[in-house]
């Protein structure tokens, strides 16, 4: 399985966030954590807004404002950010297969990704970042 780009970033920022809160008061701004992270302005956006939409990140308007983690990283799982960003989670497509009735794959393949989320489930935000540090560029001052 390959999570998708957009996971992808929600994981990156998600992780940045939660550096930076560690090392201050945590609050970022999309346009430097899109170039910092080679996506795209537009992209961030996105990912910021379904973030705090879901309450991962909260967000301040105006000018001196950006976003910070919107609860403590001890109580996000990789799993409920996985689940929240990818669009498909089955790892296969069985419609309109001939075996679908009578497939035993299927059952396998359901478990795996059953297991693949419930590692996830175990796996917080804060671990991430424990063994995670800002490069001394992306510091704050």
């Amino acid at each position: 399985m390959r999570l998708t780009t957009h996971t992808d970033h929600a994981l990156r920022i998600l992780l940045h966030a939660a550096l930076v809160a560690r090392e201050g008061d945590g609050l970022m701004g999309i346009a430097q954590v899109a170039a910092d992270h080679g996506i795209s302005h537009n992209n961030a956006m996105k990912v910021v807004n379904l973030l705090s939409n879901a309450g991962l990140l909260t967000t301040i308007r105006g000018r001196s404002g950006g976003f910070r983690l919107g609860r403590p990283a001890e109580t996000i799982t990789l799993g409920e950010v996985v689940r929240l960003t990818e669009p498909c989670m089955t790892l296969t497509e069985c419609e309109g297969c001939v075996l679908r009735s009578n497939c035993g794959l299927t059952g396998m393949l359901n478990r795996a990704m059953a297991a693949f989320l419930a590692e996830l489930d175990r796996q917080t935000l804060a671990e991430a970042a424990a063994g995670s540090r800002l490069p001394t560029r992306l510091a704050p001052a």
